[in-house]
């Protein structure tokens, strides 16, 4: 729902309209990857209801495999309130949004359930994940992922802490200023407007053993670590109208593009650049469509902003 503007703790703001859109992390970021022309498929669990089939019919409508996703028969599908403040009057826009998530049935994606999609996996360039599934589930995928020689991803959101068992499994971390403190057990962390402080922040994210590092700024772009090369992504200027889904449209972007590197010959400093380059565009154009699926750009769209924008 849009507002005038985001309510403060026991405010109610009128809104309108109300609007409804298949999404949720894992979707949002499978469709980003497909739109990229990856070939995707996704691990997850849905419940046996309207949400579910409408969600099958979205993402088979865009190319994502789905012989990993299960039907819970007891469970509701997860939906996520999404509140969005409405553009600025000074034409800049706006678009900021909180989100609280009902994960359902996928709260119930087990270990077990992993296990049983280890095929998928082991056929897989990256493996992907987001923490709006159980973290035992996670881990389990990034230790079979590990095994496999598969490249694991994780977007460390809804923020959560690892540790250092899950961060020696993963090759790369997606989080935003925020997701990254928490993630570090310090969720309290005031984070400034310093590439000093980005950079220490990737270098503490790092020793939890994870050797690549992103961090999401928002319109600031976003800040890489690979190894000991870290640099500054400018952002794309765009007209945003509504946040949700940029941050997925980000790390589904990425992941592809990691994936084309890595088949194309090996992924070093600059490929991971790149593909940081590549999310970055993604995440903006997101900004400009409504909508958490909907708005994942393609392809042409990306390129497109790529050769106009500042820091490619």
């Amino acid at each position: 729902m849009e507002t005038p503007r985001l309510p403060r703790g026991g405010e109610t703001v009128l809104g309108g309209p109300f609007r409804a859109s298949p999404g949720g992390k894992g979707a949002n970021q499978a469709v980003a990857a497909a739109r990229l022309r990856a070939h995707v498929v996704m691990i997850a669990r849905v419940g046996a209801d309207e949400n579910g089939t409408s969600l099958r019919r979205s993402l088979t409508a865009e190319g994502v495999g789905l012989d990993a996703v299960s039907t819970d028969p007891a469970e509701a599908t997860g939906v996520a309130l999404i509140t969005v403040a409405a553009g600025s009057t000074d034409g800049k826009g706006r678009g900021e949004n909180t989100i609280v998530v009902a994960p359902g049935a996928n709260s119930f994606l087990s270990p077990t359930d992993i296990d049983a999609a280890r095929p998928v996996i082991a056929n897989a360039d990256v493996l992907l994940l987001q923490l709006e599934s159980p973290l035992a589930s996670v881990a389990r995928a990034a230790s079979i992922a590990k095994d496999q020689g598969v490249t694991v991803i994780l977007n460390a959101s809804p923020a959560a802490k690892i540790g250092h068992e899950l961060g020696g499994l993963l090759d790369v971390v997606i989080v935003n200023e925020h997701e990254a403190a928490t993630l570090l057990g310090e969720p309290c962390v005031t984070v400034a407007d310093d590439p000093g402080t980005h950079e220490e922040l990737c270098a503490l994210v790092q020793r939890v053993g994870v050797p690549t590092v992103v961090i999401t700024l928002g319109q600031r772009g976003a800040w890489m670590m690979h190894e000991r090369a870290s640099k500054l992504i400018a952002a794309y200027p765009v007209l945003a109208i509504d946040t949700v889904g940029a941050g997925d449209a980000f790390a589904g972007t990425f992941a592809a593009r990691w994936a084309e590197h890595q088949v194309g010959g090996g992924v070093d400093a600059s490929a991971v650049h790149d593909a940081a380059c590549w999310a970055c565009a993604a995440g903006a154009l997101a900004t400009t469509s409504r909508g958490a699926l909907p708005s994942m750009p393609t392809r042409d769209r990306i390129l497109k902003l790529l050769k106009s924008g500042p820091g490619y």
